[in-house]
């Protein structure tokens, strides 16, 4: 799944003409996402955060799958 989004992480505002704003893409092209932001400082500032305690998710897209926990 490939997932672009044009809402800046870090102000909440709606990016126009995304092509011509900083972005950011994490993964490979097939599956990943593409964030735009506002503002070159606004991506350095989203590339600089660092979750207190950042959580690592696995699952299965499998129609059998559930999950647990």
């Amino acid at each position: 799944m490939y997932i672009r989004t044009t809402t800046d992480p870090m102000t909440l505002h709606d990016v126009p003409s995304p092509e011509r704003h900083p972005s950011l893409f994490e993964g490979d092209r097939e599956n990943g996402l593409e964030i735009y932001f506002e503002s070159e400082r606004s991506r350095e500032e989203y590339l600089h955060l660092h979750p207190h305690d950042p959580k690592i998710l696995e699952g299965s897209d499998a129609a059998d799958y559930v999950a647990e926990g």
